[in-house]
């Protein structure tokens, strides 16, 4: 997969059978860990979001530190595709 492919995966905030994330990831310690991603530009959260894809393929991470990685890049993939639909607005809103 290359990287622009790995850069804006399916649908934000779903898993993957397409579900909206559970309830139980709310209040989680991934969530103080993610208050950095708000303030990230595009390029910022794509760049990290590759890494954390590579990192994942390469499967060398143990079970917790995967899960908490898979975290992140879903909050980074939410955060991509927020930056891409307001470009999108605007855009849109300009024709």
């Amino acid at each position: 997969m290359g990287q622009k492919e790995a850069a804006r995966p399916g649908r934000p905030g779903e898993n993957a059978t397409g579900a909206a994330g559970s309830p139980d990831t709310a209040g989680s310690p991934a969530d103080d860990s993610s208050a950095d991603i708000a303030s990230m530009s595009y390029e910022q959260a794509r760049d990290e979001l590759v890494d954390i894809v590579a990192r994942l393929e390469n499967g060398e991470s143990g079970l917790e530190e995967s899960m908490g990685l898979w975290q992140r890049g879903e909050a980074l993939a939410a955060h991509c595709a927020s930056w891409l639909d307001r470009a999108e607005a605007r855009i849109t809103a300009e024709d």
